[in-house]
């Protein structure tokens, strides 16, 4: 979908948005017409440091990416804000997403293939495609994990009100270029 230009365009504005937290310097964003979801998800030595997105566009594009990786690198309350220290440590990656859509069958959804968000009542939860993959886990833990993340019970994923909505993502990263 995206060109190799395009990919390393999202990567340089993704790493620019963070450098430029810590230096103060203004950042250029190319303009875009493009409105799609989008996650920025922060790696230190492998290991998860930020994850933050959207599942549909609320900005162009290149301008949405620049404030997700704002918010993954300060902003993700599952870790402390980052320091310009851990900047040569840390690996960027992108992934932009399809429009989501409805299923009513879990056989429907594939692992590794689907990024999946499950609703039930006013809890949400959501996993991208890659999660499958960097886990191992098969389908039923990845639901089961997917309830937990929602903050509902683990067998939620079985309950007849719940919601399910599966979309893929276009995943890139700074290793990959």
């Amino acid at each position: 979908m995206f060109g190799k230009d395009e990919r390393e365009r999202m990567l340089g504005i993704a790493r620019s948005a963070i450098e430029s937290a810590f230096t103060g310097e203004s950042t250029t964003i190319p303009e875009t017409d493009i409105y799609r979801g989008a996650f920025v998800t922060l790696h230190k030595n492998n290991t998860l440091r930020g994850c933050i997105g959207y599942l549909e566009g609320v900005a162009p594009l290149y301008r949405q990416i620049f404030l997700l990786s704002r918010e993954a690198a300060f902003n993700d309350y599952r870790f402390p804000p980052l320091e310009k220290e851990e900047l040569p440590l840390i690996s960027i990656e992108i992934s932009v997403l399809t429009v989501p859509e409805r299923i009513t069958d879990l056989n429907d959804f594939h692992l590794g293939k689907d990024g999946i968000i499950m609703s039930l009542g006013p809890r949400r939860a959501v996993f991208l495609p890659q999660v499958a993959d960097e886990t191992g886990w098969n389908k039923s833990q990845m639901l089961t994990a997917l309830s937990r993340k929602a903050g509902l019970p683990p067998d939620a994923w079985h309950n007849p009100e719940a919601v399910f909505m599966t979309f893929q993502a276009e995943v890139f990263s700074e290793s990959d270029m």
